[in-house]
């Protein structure tokens, strides 16, 4: 069962696993966790880092907002061609763009 309430909201994200940095796109968020979709698998249980561009407009600040933030994939699947990868926000941060 999830604790939190999920919001579907495409926005850009940057994830970096190990070396490696994707552009990708939420499909939606909650306060706990957030869902991509990105070309190639991601490992169960690997550590991400991530960042999360906010525009002004949707949260109704004077400017962008950047998330930044760690986390674990908890679910990697098929979806329409692509991955949809799951992960848990064990931590962020408000920053401004």
């Amino acid at each position: 069962m999830r604790s939190a309430v999920r919001f579907p909201v495409r926005l850009p994200i940057a994830i970096r696993a190990g070396a490696a940095e994707v552009m990708a796109e939420t499909q939606d968020m909650s306060a706990g966790g957030v869902l991509f979709n990105i070309d190639s698998d991601m490992t169960i249980g690997s550590n991400i880092e991530f960042t999360i561009s906010i525009p002004a407009d949707v949260i109704g600040a004077p400017a962008d907002v950047l998330v930044s933030g760690e986390g674990r994939v908890v679910r990697c699947s098929p979806e329409e061609g692509r991955k949809s990868v799951a992960a848990v926000i064990d931590e962020y941060r408000f920053e401004r763009a």
